[in-house]
């Protein structure tokens, strides 16, 4: 099976836009454990970045790309277009990342 491209653009450059499968989102819902939390306390008062939450983040939206990708294929698209995430604080404890966009079927041109 071929991997499903994913791009922020609203077009693919080399491939032409055969069919258009609609809206897939993936998504992710993750929380750090109290320790972590403890640390990013103290850095908010000695300032630097938050190691553990940048991780979290990145691992986040690198799992809600794979979700879309999976939505993607499940609707019988190779690609996504004008990928975007949105990301969000749920009850002050869990981060939320979503990663949307237009499920299409490309052919290389």
């Amino acid at each position: 099976m071929e991997e499903v491209i994913v791009t922020t653009m609203n077009d693919l450059p080399g491939y032409e836009i055969i069919e258009v499968q609609g809206e897939v989102f993936g998504l992710i819902t993750r929380a750090r454990n109290a320790f972590s939390n403890f640390g990013a306390n103290l850095r908010t008062i000695v300032g630097g970045e938050a190691k553990g939450y940048t991780k979290l983040l990145t691992d986040s939206r690198d799992q809600a790309v794979d979700r879309l990708r999976a939505a993607a294929a499940a609707k019988g698209a190779n690609a996504v277009i004008a990928m975007r995430f949105d990301c969000n604080e749920l009850a002050g404890i869990v981060s939320e990342v979503a990663a949307y966009g237009t499920a299409v079927t490309v052919k290389k041109i």
